[in-house]
């Protein structure tokens, strides 16, 4: 897939080639096409987790629609963010102001998810935020048409560092990725664990996409933790955790504890360094028959089940259709609307919301590591260890300083 292709936001729907000579006033949908972007890092260090597996997603959710709502062709079109916020925001203005992308999804990385939520608000345009972990888009950030569909950094702390803490694990030091992400993920954790009566005895920043992390497990070695809080996500998470048993931190009693974790860096990892490890997510591919299923059908496809955020892009996507679709329209008002007041219910959602600051609130689980001996096949790799309902996940409204909540 080369970067221009990517760049470009190439339709990925053949089906949505060809738009009927219908206006805005019959069918209520602006440009006779209902044109939804998918804007993820499809090249870099978050690639494997998001990237070409989010728009496999989307296009099965856009054709499981039937290819059309409300007599009007869905086109799908994709782009690469690299990681960078000025390229991310470029790709959305383009999209929004040229190509009359009606709503964009994806957004995974924190900073650009930030830029293009600003840009959406000011556009007054839809963005669904699939992949990014930041809080503050839910909080000073928040936008009446921003939503933050699968997770978010004070999810995956409260679940994962008090499972750690529990375990023992009450010294901690930080490794974290030195932008929005990290910082609002160890900001997040921080405020669990001395919460829990826990001790942050040192950190340390690392840039994102580094591959040497020697000197900062030095520091964690020498630092008194009994725990190193990685608050990095994708290859970065993978290399630290491998450094770490390389350099013997494990041995000496210091565990990793994975702030962010998906199943495609517990198969990098493997199991023999991974075991027992515990982290927070919403989704994985063997908890009941209806996340087998989607996960055969992914998987006939991209090769491989689905991470978290590769599954949940279905259910975004399908979301936003079915809000089109009761609203008789795409403009954004009447589709936020649609989207707040229907109940979020898919192969891994039961009766989720969206608040008032465009936090989807659903269960989350805590994950466990298998054993080696315990793998019954290639991807067989977590159990859920606990499940934590939706209401206790989040933070709670009124924390979160978005203006919107009155």
């Amino acid at each position: 897939m080369n970067r221009r292709h990517l760049l470009g936001g190439a339709a990925a729907l053949p089906l949505a080639a060809i738009r009927p000579s219908v206006g805005r006033a019959q069918s209520g949908i602006s440009d006779g096409v209902v044109k939804i972007g998918v804007l993820d890092d499809m090249s870099g260090v978050f690639a494997d987790q998001q990237g070409m597996g989010d728009v496999v997603s989307a296009r099965m959710a856009v054709e499981d629609f039937g290819g059309r709502v409300n007599g009007m062709p869905i086109e799908l079109v994709y782009g690469d963010l690299q990681n960078r916020p000025d390229v991310g925001l470029s790709i959305a203005r383009r999209w929004y102001d040229q190509e009359k992308v009606d709503a964009i999804f994806g957004l995974g990385n924190s900073a650009v998810a930030l830029a293009v939520q600003n840009l959406a608000r000011e556009k007054q345009k839809i963005d669904v935020v699939v992949a990014a972990g930041t809080t503050d888009l839910t909080g000073k950030d928040c936008s009446p048409y921003g939503v933050h569909w699968t997770y978010d950094n004070y999810a995956l702390s409260r679940g994962t560092v008090g499972a750690v803490m529990q375990g023992g694990g009450r010294r901690w030091y930080f490794i974290t990725s030195d932008y929005a992400f990290g910082h609002s993920l160890e900001a997040n954790a921080v405020a669990v664990i001395r919460q829990l009566g826990g001790q942050v005895v040192g950190s340390s920043r690392a840039p994102l996409g580094e591959t040497d992390y020697s000197s900062h497990l030095v520091r964690a070695a020498g630092s008194g933790a009994n725990v190193v809080g990685i608050a990095a996500a994708g290859t970065d998470f993978i290399n630290i955790v491998k450094q770490m048993g390389e350099f013997g931190l494990n041995r000496r009693g210091i565990q990793p504890a994975a702030l962010l974790c998906l199943l495609t860096n517990i198969k990098a990892i493997g199991l023999d360094t991974a075991q027992g490890m515990v982290f927070t997510e919403a989704y994985y591919w063997d908890q009941n028959d209806q996340t087998r299923a989607f996960a055969q059908r992914f998987q006939r496809i991209h090769g491989r089940p689905p991470t978290m955020f590769q599954a949940s892009m279905w259910g975004a996507v399908t979301h936003y259709l079915k809000a089109v679709q009761a609203a008789g329209t795409d403009a954004s008002e009447p589709v936020m609307a649609k989207m707040r007041e229907t109940p979020i219910n898919d192969f891994m959602t039961t009766n989720g919301t969206i608040r008032a600051d465009g936090r989807v609130i659903r269960d989350m689980y805590l994950m466990r590591a298998k054993q080696p001996s315990q793998a019954r096949g290639e991807w067989d790799l977590l159990e859920v260890a606990q499940t934590i309902p939706g209401n206790e996940a989040y933070r709670p409204l009124a924390e979160g300083g978005c203006p919107l909540v009155r």
